[in-house]
């Protein structure tokens, strides 16, 4: 297996097309670019439609490909025509989640919040500009609510997205958030200013429900972890049935701020 410096020489020799800026950070842009498109795709993808995919001349990106399956970040499927991450970005993820203290301990609150309320679950964090589920634990109902790890939604569609924006400039906001955004899965259109309205009533709150944004069956209940004074990190949340009760909802609004809260560095 190549090392860095070999791997670094390999991006080089992928840039003869590009010419008029054939340098190493294109072409570690162009890699990025690849793991980035991987990720939101979530399936194995041939390299001639990878290539389209990045604007990239198909032999740049078997380059890049090449060089990348030698280095364990990618593999090949087990077809040989089509590409996806490899078990050395999963060791490399495993030692994120060793190193990064909030991420551990929110796995384990996570996972304990499924168990006691047998309700779906979730760490989120701010990734790229999207709301991104960085841990998922299914609850126990005959029926799965779509939540998996690494899915990325637009934060007006989500009640953790109220949260994650809270003390945002609103400048900051209309950046972050698109027209495509404020466009639900039903085709409803928000409002930016009801949206960065909401933001300011959740964070005052210390707390966020949505219903029925996301699908006309659930309804979202998250509460924020703090890394700092004031500065939201994460949010803990918990996806339920859109007819859940009142008082159940209390109740579980009640846990999930007692467990941000233990998460939460405040001091």
């Amino acid at each position: 297996m190549q090392d860095g410096n070999a791997l670094a020489v390999r991006l080089d020799d992928g840039l003869d097309e590009d010419k008029a800026s054939g340098s190493r950070e294109k072409g570690l842009n162009r890699v990025l670019q690849i793991l980035e498109f991987l990720h939101a795709t979530q399936r194995a993808i041939g390299i001639g439609d990878l290539a389209k995919a990045v604007s990239a001349p198909r032999s740049t990106t078997y380059t890049l490909v090449r060089s990348l399956v030698d280095a364990g970040l990618l593999e090949m499927a087990g077809d040989g025509n089509r590409v996806y991450f490899g078990k050395k970005l999963y060791l490399y993820g495993m030692d994120y989640v060793r190193g990064n203290d909030l991420l551990r301990r929110g796995r384990q609150e996570v996972d304990n919040l499924s168990r006691e309320t047998g309700e779906t679950s979730e760490l989120c964090m701010l990734q790229s500009g999207r709301y991104t589920i960085v841990h998922s634990s299914p609850g126990t109902r005959p029926f799965r609510i779509s939540s998996a790890t690494g899915l990325q939604i637009p934060l007006p569609w989500t009640a953790s997205g109220r949260l994650l924006l809270a003390g945002f400039e609103r400048a900051v906001i209309e950046d972050m958030v698109s027209e495509d955004d404020l466009v639900l899965p039903d085709g409803r259109r928000l409002l930016l200013d009801d949206f960065i309205a909401d933001i300011a009533t959740s964070g005052a709150a210390g707390y966020c429900v949505t219903s029925g944004l996301v699908d006309a069956y659930t309804k979202c209940l998250a509460a924020p972890v703090f890394s700092a004074p004031g500065k939201v990190e994460a949010t803990i949340c918990l996806v339920v049935p859109i007819d859940t009760s009142g008082e159940k909802t209390d109740d579980l609004i009640a846990m999930l701020r007692e467990r941000a809260a233990r998460l939460s560095i405040t001091g």
